[in-house]
């Protein structure tokens, strides 16, 4: 068991006071048998009204109203989590091997058909071509494999690009570029999987690591598969390895857009808008520290 402290701070700047619209925050972490929130605090300036809800994928969500126009927007988020050892191990073994294709049971078909459908159809042909490439057919038996296989060869193919822009680049454009953000190599995993015929979704949280812990991170994406037997397994393409406990996740979604940690609305011109600025950083706390 290890307790982690992460504060995320997000600021907006504009020319002059806008009005903001609606904005809806995914910054809790999700909670379960490996992760448990002992304490969270949110501070966010301009005035407003907050109040949380959960989405369709069980995601904690903040819906925030804001009361006056402001020159600034600041988000500011203090968690503090609790963390045990994921179920089951990362190690690929009998009895957990999956075998491919992967068959679902008739209880969560209705479920996991919905996660492999694309979210790029129009580039699903020129995704299997490449998952052709990297996964021959003779190599397809166990599905966890396979996934590692896949998650490794985008780490190996694909260039970390850390990028500022909204939204994420379509699998196609990450493969003929040749690089991209850690979304972007999520996205690019996401669709190759589900071209296989395995239910996945896209992740979006933090990354406990050395960039965090000086104070210097962004926010961290990457994919999950669901596997009879063994449940959703997270996998990061731009690490190239399974997930693990320094991965701490706050939002799911069938598709990319659908986590974004901070989305809204302003009101004004399109040159009101100057910046924004993303500063993760984490603490590993002991037992006192985190009570206190």
């Amino acid at each position: 068991m290890s307790r982690l402290r992460i504060q995320h701070r997000t600021v907006y700047r504009y020319a002059r006071p806008v009005r903001f619209g609606r904005h809806r925050l995914v910054l809790r972490p999700r909670e379960g048998h490996d992760l448990r929130v002992l304490s969270m605090s949110l501070q966010i300036d301009p005035a407003h009204q907050l109040v949380w809800t959960r989405d369709v994928f069980g995601n904690s969500v903040a819906i925030l109203d804001f009361d006056v126009e402001a020159a600034q927007l600041e988000i500011f988020s203090d968690v503090i989590v609790e963390r045990w050892s994921p179920f089951p191990r990362p190690v690929v073994h009998e009895p957990w091997a999956v075998p491919y294709p992967v068959t679902y049971d008739a209880m969560e078909t209705a479920v996991a058909s919905a996660y492999q459908n694309s979210t790029y159809p129009e580039e699903a042909a020129l995704v299997r071509d490449w998952i052709d490439r990297v996964l021959p057919l003779d190599s397809r038996e166990d599905a966890e494999e396979m996934m590692l296989r896949v998650c490794s060869s985008i780490k190996k193919e694909i260039q970390y690009l850390r990028r500022s822009e909204k939204g994420v680049q379509s699998p196609v454009r990450t493969l003929q570029q040749g690089k991209g953000s850690c979304r972007d190599m999520a996205t690019l995993m996401l669709e190759a999987v589900r071209v296989l015929g395995i239910s996945s979704r896209f992740a979006s949280g933090y990354l406990h690591c050395a960039a965090s812990d000086a104070g210097r991170a962004s926010t961290h994406a990457w994919m999950e598969a669901y596997l009879p037997g063994l449940g959703w397994r997270g996998f990061d393409p731009t690490l190239g390895e399974p997930v693990s406990q320094k991965h701490i996740a706050v939002g799911v979604s069938h598709h990319p857009r659908g986590v974004m940690p901070i989305s809204g609305l302003y009101s004004g011109d399109r040159g009101d808008f100057l910046e924004m600025t993303v500063q993760v950083a984490t603490e590993a706390l002991d037992a006192a520290e985190a009570e206190t």
